[in-house]
């Protein structure tokens, strides 16, 4: 079992962003994320910083924990360009880095750089390029490559990762194409929760959808002669019908990560609490989660 916690990036790095991570590293999480977008719902009208450069500061305060994204994904990414920044990120932290991906959404990023947003199969389609692209760059010293989204001639990425082979990918999709992709690259797979009953659904309807989903990674890999315990299963929490529930107290949250670890997952994360946004959470629940829940849960 494994409890992480995901960062926003919307504070100034000398005005208590740096804090946070360090904070991070000091409760205990196993790994501290960050959402990689350009501007994200609510927060679109106030400060929100790159990912990559908070990881690569974050990295160099730090010691242990390890970082990453949650998640990537190609709106406004190219392979290639995002290859040697990871490479590079990965090699600042010593090697502690895990790339969250997926496929992307309709928010703000799917339409920053001009283009129309694209449909969930254009998405579908170019992730399918996308994710074996980037791990021929992240494992081979040169690669030229000619798709239908996506090209490479002669790009370089010497050293490679400190990680080897590379970097984990966590990979995040829950249709058939996207646990295809989980069970062929992946080394964790990620999820939200079925977002079709966010709304009106129930704690117990929540449960249901992620036993199917995992059922399906689990046909996935079985398709790819992969065995799915080789995959660490994160969830992503603040998305599910019951999102309120795992930071209104310790219980709360024990009782919750307890039905989860059940139905197979791995690693739970949550958000470290933003005061006024639909991720506002009592600080002192959120520190006794981190330094007391696994402890309770492993009993």
């Amino acid at each position: 079992m494994r409890l992480s916690t995901v960062i926003l990036p919307v504070r100034r790095w000398l005005d208590g962003g740096r804090d946070q991570w360090l904070r991070a590293e000091r409760l205990g999480f196993h790994t501290a994320y960050t959402y990689d977008h350009l501007s994200w719902r609510t927060f679109r009208d106030g400060p929100w910083y790159g990912a990559v450069p908070t990881l690569t500061a974050a990295a160099g305060a730090t010691e242990r924990i390890r970082l990453g994204t949650l998640v990537t994904s190609p709106n406004f990414r190219h392979p290639v360009t995002l290859a040697k920044e990871l490479i590079s990120l990965d090699d600042v932290s010593g090697g502690r880095f895990t790339l969250g991906i997926g496929a992307g959404g309709t928010g703000f990023d799917a339409t920053a750089l001009g283009q129309e947003a694209w449909t969930p199969r254009e998405r579908a389609d170019r992730f399918g390029e996308f994710l074996p692209l980037l791990d021929r760059l992240l494992t081979e010293p040169s690669v030229t490559s000619e798709g239908s989204f996506y090209s490479a001639v002669e790009a370089r990425n010497l050293p490679g990762c400190v990680q080897r082979p590379r970097l984990p990918f966590a990979v995040a999709g829950n249709g058939p194409r996207g646990m295809r992709l989980a069970a062929r690259y992946g080394q964790a797979w990620v999820t939200t929760g079925d977002p079709a009953i966010f709304e009106t659904g129930t704690p117990e309807d929540s449960r249901e959808a992620l036993r199917g989903q995992l059922a399906r990674l689990g046909k996935a890999c079985a398709e790819a002669d992969r065995d799915t315990a080789e995959l660490e299963k994160i969830l992503l929490t603040g998305f599910t019908p019951d999102r309120d529930a795992p930071m209104r107290s310790l219980d709360a949250f024990v009782d919750f990560a307890g039905r989860h670890f059940e139905l197979g997952f791995t690693e739970i994360a949550i958000h470290a609490p933003i005061p006024d946004t639909d991720f506002a959470a009592d600080e002192t629940v959120f520190e006794r989660i981190a330094t007391e829940a696994l402890g309770q849960l492993s009993r």
